[in-house]
This record gives structure tokens, C-alpha cells and sequence, in this order.
């Protein structure tokens, strides 16, 4: 009980540390751009948009799917990364973070925790790691071109932030919280791929590949998406 508290502190100061580091981007971008983020006029619309992007986030996160050619089963691909890349494309980087940390706890109060809270924090600071990257080069350049490299760079940040925070602290915690040895995990991976042996295979043969896919998949659902939803979005409200 106390190894889940003290997760459970740490995971909430990365929460503030994410949305900080959101925040001062978006002033440097602001600094740059000389557009505002948003003006007491757009505060309302503003939040009505990150509500309705936050619902659809969690009904999606309820149609996951493994990838068992892959990675073992606990590791599930969904699209709810989408409405979030879609959300701070529009509105920042700021309302990425915000969005992205409703969908979680939404689903948490909805679903529970079968992870002991460190799949849903993964979920949570993995998504900023792809998020928050591809709306600050996004903001900086608003065309097609940038739009693109934006997705193409939060991938990359995506697959590596996932694989080092898998191998040096996600995966040992889950294994310390919920009971279950590493091993259990690399033995999982071997009788997917034979030439997983060890941890730092795993992450390298199956985790990254993994995001890989995830990153890929939602960079271009968010890039067929974006121009046509954020019109209506901004219609809407």
C-alpha cells in the first residue's frame, strides 16, 4: 500500500510537471508566433471543445485491441490519442495535457485500474511525450508540411521516452506493484519473438515496435482528420 501511494505522488507531480512544461511552450510560442492561445472570448469555447474531445477520447480508449504478433497482450493499441493530437492542434499544447489527463482519469473512474495505476499513468505521460512535442512544431509552422514532420517527430520522441521509461522504471514498478517478475514479462515477449531474452530486448523488439504501430496509426488518422473535424469543432462552439 505504501509503494502504490508513493507512485501515486510521483505519477501527480509528473501530471504538473507536464502541463509546466505545456505551458512555457506555449508562452515561447506565443513569444514567436505573436498569437495568443486564447482570449476571454475563446475560454468558454475553449473548454466546451476539450470536454467533448475528452468524452470521445474515452469512448475510444474502451475499443483496445492487442497487437499479439508483437507484444504481449497487457500492451493494447486504441485511437483515443487521436481527439488529444486533434485537441492541441487546435487549441495548444496545453489543452493536449489537459485533455490527455481527463481521458485518463475519466477512465479510471469509469474502468478502474487492472495495472495498479502504472498502465494508466503510462497512458498518461507517454501520450504528452507524443502529444506536446507535435503541437509545439505544429504551432510554430501551420501548414501540411510542418503538420506532417510535427507527427513524424512526436512519434520518434514517443518510441524513445516509451522505451527508456519501460525498461528502467514502468515495468519494474508494475512488477513491484502488482506482484509480478519481470521474467514473467520477458518470458511473454520470447514466445512472441525467440530473440527476446532478456529485459532491454524486450523493450527493444517489442515496446518500441509497438509505439511504433500506435504512432503511426494515430499520426495519420490526426492528419486525414484534423482540417475538416477542427472546422466543425470551431463551428459547433
Amino acid at each position: 500500500m505504501k509503494d502504490t501511494v508513493y507512485f501515486i505522488v510521483i505519477s501527480l507531480i509528473m501530471v504538473v510537471m507536464a502541463y509546466f512544461v505545456a505551458f512555457g511552450c506555449e508562452k515561447l510560442i506565443e513569444k514567436k508566433t505573436h498569437v495568443k492561445f486564447s482570449s476571454e472570448k475563446t475560454k468558454v469555447n475553449k473548454l466546451v471543445i476539450m470536454a467533448m474531445l475528452s468524452a470521445v477520447a474515452v469512448v475510444l480508449m474502451y475499443f483496445d485491441f492487442p497487437l499479439v504478433f508483437l507484444a504481449p497482450g497487457f500492451y493494447k493499441l486504441d485511437f483515443s490519442e487521436v481527439p488529444v493530437l486533434i485537441g492541441s492542434f487546435l487549441l495548444g499544447p496545453c489543452a493536449g495535457v489537459i485533455i490527455e489527463a481527463v481521458k485518463v482519469l475519466l477512465h479510471m473512474c469509469l474502468k478502474g485500474t487492472t495495472t495498479a495505476f502504472v498502465g494508466d499513468f503510462a497512458n498518461f505521460i507517454l501520450g504528452c511525450a507524443y502529444v506536446v512535442p507535435a503541437a509545439v512544431i505544429y504551432h510554430l509552422h501551420k501548414t501540411k508540411k510542418m503538420a506532417v514532420v510535427s507527427l513524424i517527430a512526436g512519434g520518434v520522441i514517443l518510441i524513445i521516452s516509451g522505451t527508456l521509461l519501460n525498461a528502467f522504471y514502468l515495468l519494474p514498478k508494475y512488477s513491484q506493484l502488482y506482484g509480478m517478475p519481470v521474467s514473467a514479462f520477458i518470458e511473454m515477449g520470447s514466445k512472441i519473438n525467440g530473440s527476446i531474452h532478456n529485459l532491454f530486448s524486450f523493450v527493444a523488439l517489442a515496446v518500441a515496435p509497438f509505439n511504433l504501430i500506435k504512432s503511426a496509426i494515430d499520426g495519420v488518422v490526426t492528419f486525414v482528420l484534423y482540417k475538416y473535424l477542427s472546422r466543425h469543432l470551431k463551428e459547433t462552439v
